[in-house]
């Protein structure tokens, strides 16, 4: 009994002593917004990837935009913003047309029990 109510004041004593020294009254340390601009591009024709992505700040709000080449031959591109007061607002627009294979590989065949590598 006495084991257990000592435990119980040692965990009490040690969260407590935890708040008081982890987070100061009125102490937040904050940075200055920092503006930045940045873009990239990648145009691959081996492995068929192509995408880019651009995006700039002024320190308090973001912009960006990104393309990306689906695999069904049409472009996604996505042009963004995102602050604190409105949050994350995204407009998708698609280019071109899907086009979907008109041939297919071979059928996917599974092993009976007992046959396989397992």
């Amino acid at each position: 009994m006495w084991m257990r109510v000592l435990v119980t004041v040692a965990v009490a004593v040690v969260v407590v002593a935890a708040v008081v020294v982890g987070a100061p009254d009125g102490y937040q340390k904050s940075y200055p917004a920092r503006p930045y601009h940045y873009n990239y591009a990648v145009h691959d024709d081996y492995h068929d990837t192509h995408f880019h992505h651009g995006e700039k700040s002024d320190g308090n709000a973001v912009q960006g935009r990104y393309t990306v080449a689906l695999p069904d031959g049409r472009k996604q591109h996505v042009d963004y913003s995102a602050d604190h007061y409105k949050g994350y607002l995204a407009k998708v627009t698609y280019e071109g047309e899907a086009k979907h294979p008109k041939t297919y590989g071979p059928p996917v065949t599974f092993f009976k029990k007992g046959e396989g590598y397992h």
